[in-house]
């Protein structure tokens, strides 16, 4: 179902996400306009959608088991479909530098779709995102602000804005 309220400038989109659903789907139209190789930051407060969001790109992919965030292990990888796929949750990092010790460098340099919740935990120790989505609480759902900070952001960005008006 499309959100309520769509805007979308150059390199800048925000709608409002109604239900569970809804979150699920964005996450899979995600899934479908990125590249192989992409960093997308994930903001928000606890319970704001942000592993939800991350089911949908793995749903979308064919992933058919659990996800959970890795809050505990920091990093959940998956392999589907010949897409590998890397689910942070730095929430719990108590230093940056800890990215380093769980082989950090090798997560990012591999051709992967890499979902980071609280980037802000792991500043300086990784890399820039192609999209940095941020979700807030809009009662009675949420809102998303998605942002591109690379041409590939960007392209991935016009093409989730198509994917979601055709919802």
């Amino acid at each position: 179902m499309p959100a309520v309220m769509e805007t979308f400038t150059q390199g800048r989109y925000e709608l409002l996400i109604n239900n569970e659903d809804a979150m699920v789907t964005l996450g899979g139209n995600l899934a479908e306009a990125m590249q192989r190789r992409a960093v997308v930051y994930l903001h928000g407060e606890l319970g704001a959608g942000k592993t939800t969001f991350c089911r949908g790109v793995l749903r979308h992919l064919g992933h058919q088991g659990a996800v959970k965030s890795p809050t505990y292990t920091l990093v959940e990888p998956y392999e589907v479909n010949g897409h590998r796929i890397y689910h942070f949750d730095l929430y719990r990092l108590a230093d940056p530098e800890e990215l380093e010790f769980i082989g950090g460098r090798d997560y990012f340099s591999e051709a992967a779709l890499c979902l980071i919740e609280w980037p802000c935990r792991g500043q300086g120790e990784l890399p820039s995102p192609d999209l940095e989505i941020i979700l807030s609480y809009h009662l009675p759902g949420r809102k998303a602000n998605i942002v591109a900070h690379s041409e590939a952001g960007k392209q991935a960005l016009g093409k989730i804005v198509a994917l979601q008006e055709g919802q």
